[in-house]
């Protein structure tokens, strides 16, 4: 085997290791829990996520106000009485989530090429015949078409996208930094389990204080940097997934 193949080798089978270490351990963990639902994940400061990662973008200078003696009215105050919306860390309000998205795409390829080549050496320096000998041809002296090569290849691809999305959920938010402008970073969690089946909607972004509504509540499309992810995990979402052998093959595989 040469150096190249035996590290070709080397790496396909490192890779079957680590897929089988990782096989192994989803494995145990689901072994771990036949007969069992879901476990809820437990409540918890979500700066403390390994993946929290506190915000930071370009901001304007900030505003320092003089206060005033004997003035009821305070610098950088919204509204003159106490406003009941979430704007501190730690606030909560909620956050209404709907998703209509329709998306319809169709391409459409074709590709055609027609190439022919034609080599020869008629006539070099008088060595014809010797040539003939080495390179016979059909009548051992014509050596005009020595070599002649012919090619077509044609391509034709059709694609049709269609997708139809809908959501309409609705989920409290914690309210987890104020930027120096005043806007807000929210960061909601929400977790269902129905029998088996557990449903996980997670979200995060950068809203503004003064899209919040009287009801302590924002629509999705105001919120900036959003970031929303809906799925499940369970068995049902299990038996719709691919093998992990199946995704390593599909992975690896060069047809």
């Amino acid at each position: 085997m040469t150096r190249p193949a035996f590290k070709t080798a080397a790496r396909l089978a490192l890779l079957a290791t680590a897929a089988l270490a990782m096989s192994a351990c989803a494995t145990t963990d689901r072994l771990a829990n036949v007969g069992k639902a879901p476990a809820l994940a437990p409540i918890q400061n979500p700066q403390y996520d390994p993946q929290y990662q506190p915000v930071s973008l370009p901001m304007p200078a900030p505003e320092y106000g003089d206060r005033q003696a004997n003035s009821l009215w305070r610098a950088g105050a919204r509204a003159f009485f106490k406003d009941q919306r979430a704007n501190r860390v730690g606030d909560i309000l909620t956050v209404l989530i709907q998703i209509n998205d329709r998306a319809q795409l169709q391409n459409n390829t074709t590709r055609s090429r027609d190439s022919e080549e034609n080599v020869g050496i008629p006539g070099l320096f008088g060595f014809q015949r010797n040539i003939a000998r080495a390179l016979p041809t059909p009548d051992d002296s014509d050596l005009s078409n020595i070599l002649q090569t012919n090619s077509d290849s044609s391509s034709t691809g059709n694609g049709t996208i269609q997708r139809n999305e809908q959501i309409n959920l609705r989920v409290a938010a914690l309210i987890t930094q104020v930027l120096p402008n005043g806007n807000l970073v929210v960061q909601g969690k929400q977790e269902v389990r129905v029998n088996y089946e557990l449903r996980e909607l997670t979200l995060t972004g950068i809203i503004r204080p003064e899209d919040i509504t009287s009801q302590n509540t924002i629509s999705y499309e105001q919120i900036a940097e959003a970031r929303i992810s809906y799925g499940g995990r369970g068995q049902i979402t299990d038996v719709q997934q691919p093998r992990w052998g199946q995704q390593v093959i599909d992975i690896i595989s060069p047809f």
